[in-house]
């Protein structure tokens, strides 16, 4: 017992460290990040009441149901919330997809890959990121339930919560969905790359390829 309590006062402590470290040495950049997010979300805001707008028609016809699908994911220092997205699959009452799993492609709806090609059902997440939960760029949030067995396997994805998580991210472009263990630590690596490397540039970077992400149609 007394090895246990060690070994979690370990992991927190680090855990505290890097979060100070990354904190202190760019405290501007994250402070300006933040003013950034909310005048670019603020901006987008009448961008969301249209697309509102046009999906309530759409989805009597192509995608049935409710226009928003809230799911419980895990935020910064690993504290639930509410993330908010267009709805694109079809309603279950439990989700009992493991981690390891792929993608349920049965479930999507004809409206819905769509939306999910052109990221346009990440959208209202821009009130996530006005509330304070998210960013416009970060980790990208995962579902609550899966992220703690990510926590309990692998041991550096803990780090990826020092940070708000993000609408779209750095390991977002360049690996995209990440199924299972294996494809989950490569996530973590260059997420916590992302934070020890957090910059403007690199800010603009990952934007330009996410805007390249919905203009192709890559997105899933």
């Amino acid at each position: 017992m007394k090895l246990l309590n060690w070994l979690i006062k370990l992991i927190k402590t680090e855990e505290l460290q890097f979060k100070n470290d990354i904190i202190s040495q760019k405290y501007l950049f994250w402070k300006i990040k933040r003013i950034f997010d909310v005048l670019i979300c603020t901006f987008l805001l009448p961008v969301l009441v249209l697309t509102i707008l046009i999906l309530l028609i759409l989805n009597k016809f192509y995608n049935k149901g409710s226009l928003f699908y809230v799911q419980k994911r895990m935020g910064k220092n690993c504290k639930p919330f509410n993330a908010i997205k267009f709805r694109t699959m079809s309603y279950v009452e439990v989700i009992d997809r493991k981690y390891s799993d792929p993608v349920e492609l049965d479930r999507i709806t004809a409206l819905g890959i769509k939306l999910r090609k052109i990221r346009i059902d990440e959208l209202p997440q821009i009130l996530n990121v006005l509330k304070g939960d998210m960013s416009l760029i970060g980790p990208r949030p995962d579902y609550y339930e899966h992220a703690l067995l990510f926590l309990e396997n692998i041991p550096s994805y803990k780090f990826r919560y020092a940070i708000k998580p993000g609408i779209s991210g750095l390991a977002q472009i360049r690996l995209g969905y990440a199924a299972g263990l294996n494809e989950t630590k490569k996530k973590s690596k260059v997420d916590v790359f992302y934070i020890e490397n957090a910059s403007y540039y690199l800010d603009m970077k990952i934007f330009l390829g996410t805007i390249l992400t919905v203009i192709k149609g890559n997105g899933m």
